[in-house]
């Protein structure tokens, strides 16, 4: 919403200012000069980049329009879904929990909390992460090294959309410049017309610079910019579990590993630890560990007849 208001403060301040001025608005209606430096833009974007990326700067840019950046509340959750999780591993063991990671919308863990399971890349990092560990195919630093593998892959695909904006926004003035020289050039084949059509002729070839130039720097570079400070928030946002569960993984308890991802947090974002606390002991739901038939048959053969 910050990102709406402030385009909307950019726009208001800059055309503000030109009816102040006295300006006349109907001579930036150029729509000869807006096709030309829109229109190329959208060309050099079908040039430099997939089809996926080109999908990922539009939901990148609608994404900073809505932001959903981690907050305070959600790392308190995924700190009390790390402590369900790591206390059932302690009870039930890490074959109990392969269904949990396989399944994790029918898990009577993670089915508590629906936003985790509706950001599909992130669970998929939790639960391919626990998998390893379930499995028992690797020790904590291979973990360690998977995670912050996953975490940079990631990372890098979060930083495309960025890269294709930025490189609009470094052309557009170009583009501004290009749509500028058209229009002298249209201005010098009227120079002997009257005055009044020649002005009229150099104002629309300044306004093609015009529109490079605010657009770069009012819009499009400004949304490069917010997109990668969200990137880099959800990038976080991995590292926490990343931390937590290697802490686990080494032999922490699980209060200390989530310390451990605790501490990692932004610190305009971190929960105190007494916080966490209370939320954990008053919120945290860990499910009983399943009977074992072979227990069960043998402690009835235990049960004394009569």
């Amino acid at each position: 919403m910050l990102a709406i208001l402030g385009i909307a403060l950019v726009f208001a301040a800059v055309f503000g200012g030109y009816l102040l001025e006295r300006g006349n608005p109907y001579v930036l209606l150029q729509p000869a000069e807006l096709m030309i430096v829109c229109g190329a833009a959208a060309g050099i974007i079908l040039i430099a980049h997939p089809p996926a990326t080109i999908r990922k700067m539009i939901r990148g840019t609608w994404a900073v329009l809505f932001p959903k950046r981690p907050s305070r509340s959600s790392y308190l959750r995924v700190l009390r879904l790390l402590y369900e999780v790591f206390c059932y591993l302690q009870r039930a063991g890490t074959m109990n929990l392969e269904n949990h990671v396989e399944d994790p919308e029918s898990s009577p863990i993670f089915s508590q909390y629906p936003e985790l399971l509706a950001d599909r890349p992130t669970i998929d990092f939790l639960c391919d992460s626990l998998r390893m560990v379930v499995i028992g195919a690797s020790s904590a630093n291979e973990i360690d090294h998977l995670m912050d593998l996953d975490i940079e892959v990631q990372r890098r695909g979060k930083h495309e959309p960025v890269s294709a904006l930025s490189s609009i926004a470094d052309a557009l003035p170009g583009l501004g410049i290009v749509a500028a020289v058209l229009g002298v050039v249209i201005t010098m084949q009227s120079i002997g017309d009257a005055p009044q059509a020649v002005g009229e002729k150099v104002a629309a070839a300044l306004v093609g610079t015009f529109l490079g130039i605010f657009l770069c720097y009012g819009v499009v570079g400004p949304l490069a910019s917010r997109l990668e400070s969200l990137g880099e928030a959800q990038t976080q946002y991995l590292q926490v579990m990343r931390i937590a569960v290697v802490a686990f993984t080494k032999g922490a308890a699980p209060i200390l590993a989530l310390e451990y991802g605790r501490r990692s947090i932004p610190v305009e974002s971190r929960p105190g630890f007494a916080e966490m606390e209370t939320i954990i002991r008053r919120e945290a739901k860990i499910p009983p560990v399943p009977s074992q038939p072979g227990k069960a048959e043998e402690n009835a053969k235990t049960v004394p007849a009569g």
